[in-house]
């Protein structure tokens, strides 16, 4: 169990490098008069700093480390 949240942690923390964030698209209502509607597609992104990124492999390295030495 540890060893996959290590892994897990470690996939993160990669992806949070290599990527910088996360983005969606959402749908929001611009006019809804009668039968006249219309919706816009936006794009937002939630920002993920690269300290985040790191912390999050240092953490499954050492995980990995801890679960090993166990075993």
């Amino acid at each position: 169990m540890v060893k996959l949240i290590g892994v897990a942690l470690i996939a993160f923390g990669v992806i949070a490098l290599v990527y910088q964030g996360i983005t969606y698209t959402s749908k929001e209502k611009i006019l809804d008069v009668g039968p006249l509607k219309a919706e816009v597609d936006r794009k937002k992104t939630i920002p993920l700093s690269p300290v985040l990124g790191v912390v999050a492999l240092v953490g499954g390295v050492a995980l990995l480390l801890v679960a090993g030495r166990r075993s």
